[in-house]
């Protein structure tokens, strides 16, 4: 009997060895492609590709496209129909792409890339994931092969090099050898203090509102920030972040700052500055980041009524964390169970507003972000995670360059490596490169539940011991989104209101995820479109909201702060900050954490 057991445990060792062995092989595998699956990648190909082998029916609609495409091209050169002035792609902008034989080049490849664009759809039956996959990395390829990338093809960089007689090539092989030794010699133990400093020092250049951290846990940094108005709105503003970004992209330069903007408009703000993880941090959940984040700041503010902003990923968790207190609050009066006292401090403010900023409810329609999210994707992502203990800050703005590649990755090297420009010089680039880590259970159980399995929108996201429903949100709602946001596309942020029950006022600002936010007045060609929902009002389907709702010419921090004085009490004397919660200066210790990777 005995020797039974010695083999059933020899063989359980097998197991375990071969199943290390398998993951170590896959965890290579997902860092020589940049944490992407092969086999996900490999699936919708053939998926696509099988389809498309069963359909000549399609095969001829594409042979006669080709044909249409390359005879227009042809047009296009031979009658010079592509004045710069009609140019809309800004890869070919310049003038000499008018001329012979770069017409040839841009008119052969602009034909090429429209058709492999209609060759990667598919009329039916390929499955959605793996159709928005073949989409997105066929787009990948396209774009890596335009003329304007490469230095033979691309008249204006030939042009230029002529012109300042090989000094811009020169300075292109200079930034070239810089970035190159960069990538060479990063290393993710490198100290903190040996990283090249930031353009825009953090308490100098930006984050420099006047204020002070006034709590602090293992978790969050709370900052309040000093009065500069005689009078004060009754109810402070609590900002959250998202945990992905640092806090002070919504406190660049003076000039740019939402903080200084609310704060010199009579509010008084708290902003939430998140801890950057590190590998200790790896069993850190999403409840972590709700309770002793999201709520753990509300009760800190030792506020009466409160409004809240929550930016992205921290606008989630705000409406999670909403919609936990309406839930408590109808519940007023029935004994609390053992998660809610655990998870959910006891005397919390009344929530005087909700504000979600590009930040999704519903991610059944993610965009472009959802290629990276299935179960191979998310078990290779697990791999590498559990490796280290996090997500990389690097590897987590890789995926965002993907995700717009033709502007921050060939765009930048053409202007970078051809032309011999230097990147340009300015607070939300700085910004960019201060990257921030997440730990690897709380970003598994993130991309898993919300994601993957759509749990919040369908009412199967439990939090402190119950499931979460966003209808429990009793708090007024300001909700905007962008209308070039590849990370919260804003149709799926437009959704929230199937979801609600309460008044939601709908902002659609023009620009992407970060600049339609960062959206200050006085910036030129700004505009958003605003309209609100009244209880029991009905559905609009989002394009009829866009074509009927009024455009209005400016910032929509304006209307946010009209939006929030609306619904304010009487100006008051500003509170002081009290000298005993004061922990250190703004903006504090959290944020200066760098890590090399």
């Amino acid at each position: 009997m005995s020797t039974l057991f010695e083999h059933d445990d020899i063989r359980e060792q097998q197991r375990q060895a071969a199943k290390s062995f398998d993951e170590l092989i896959q965890t290579r595998m997902a860092k020589s492609f940049k944490g992407l699956s092969p086999i996900a990648l490999s699936l919708a190909y053939y998926d696509w590709a099988k389809h498309w082998a069963i359909s000549p029916g399609r095969q001829s609609v594409l042979a006669q496209r080709a044909l249409e495409l390359s005879l227009q091209a042809w047009h296009n050169v031979a009658s010079k129909q592509a004045p710069e002035a009609s140019e809309k792609d800004g890869r070919f902008a310049d003038s000499g792409w008018n001329q012979w034989p770069y017409n040839v080049f841009k008119e052969g490849y602009k034909a090429y890339d429209s058709w492999w664009r209609e060759a990667a759809q598919h009329d039916g039956g390929l499955s959605r994931h793996h159709q928005n996959m073949v989409n997105f990395f066929a787009g990948q390829a396209l774009d890596a092969l335009s003329p304007s990338n490469w230095l033979p093809t691309n008249p204006e960089a030939l042009r230029k090099a002529w012109e300042t007689r090989g000094d811009s090539l020169k300075n292109g092989m200079h930034f070239f050898l810089e970035d190159l030794k960069e990538e060479l010699t990063a290393s993710p133990d490198t100290p903190s203090e040996e990283l090249e400093p930031l353009e825009f020092a953090v308490g100098k250049d930006v984050a420099v509102t006047p204020g002070k951290v006034v709590f602090r846990n293992h978790l969050i940094e709370l900052i309040q920030y000093s009065p500069t108005t005689d009078k004060v709105l009754p109810e402070p503003v609590l900002i959250v972040p998202s945990c992905i970004m640092k806090y002070y992209i919504l406190d660049l330069s003076p000039h740019n700052s939402m903080v200084k903007y609310l704060v010199d408009k009579g509010h008084t703000v708290f902003i939430i500055s998140w801890r950057n993880p590190d590998a200790s941090d790896r069993d850190l959940k999403m409840q972590d980041y709700l309770s002793s984040g999201v709520l753990a700041a509300i009760e800190a503010t030792g506020a009466k009524r409160l409004h809240t902003v929550g930016y992205c990923l921290g606008g989630t968790f705000l409406a999670i964390v909403a919609a936990a207190l309406g839930r408590m609050s109808r519940k007023q009066g029935q004994p609390r169970t053992a998660k809610e006292q655990a998870l959910i401090p006891e005397k919390l403010p009344e929530l005087a507003s909700v504000i979600l900023l590009a930040a999704q409810t519903d991610f059944a329609e993610p965009g472009e972000l959802g290629v990276f999210i299935d179960e191979k994707q998310l078990n290779t992502l697990r791999q590498t995670m559990n490796e280290r203990g996090y997500l990389s800050g690097k590897q987590m703005g890789g995926s965002f360059v993907f995700l717009a590649s033709r502007a921050l990755l060939w765009g930048r090297n053409t202007r970078r490596y051809l032309l011999g420009e230097d990147d340009a010089s300015f607070d939300l680039m700085s910004w960019n490169s201060d990257t921030t880590r997440l730990p690897a259970r709380m970003h598994s159980e993130y991309l898993a539940a919300l994601f993957l399995n759509n749990a919040l929108s369908a009412g199967q996201y439990r939090f402190a011991g119950h499931t979460v429903a966003l209808k429990d949100i009793q708090a007024p709602m300001m909700v905007v989104a962008t209308t070039r946001d590849h990370v919260s596309p804003w149709k799926s942020v437009y959704k929230v209101q199937l979801q609600t029950d309460t008044h939601v006022t709908f902002v659609l600002a023009e620009g992407g995820h970060n600049a339609g936010i960062v959206s200050e007045p006085g910036r030129p060609r700004r505009s958003y479109q605003i309209n609100s929902v009244e209880d029991n009002s009905g559905w609009v389907d989002p394009d009829d909201w866009k074509a009927t709702a009024p455009v209005v010419q400016g910032s929509w921090w304006i209307a946010m702060q009209e939006w929030l004085t609306e619904r304010s009490g009487k100006p008051v004397a500003p509170p002081a900050i009290d000298p005993a919660k004061v922990v250190c200066d703004a903006p504090g210790e959290y944020v200066m954490v760098r890590y090399a990777d």
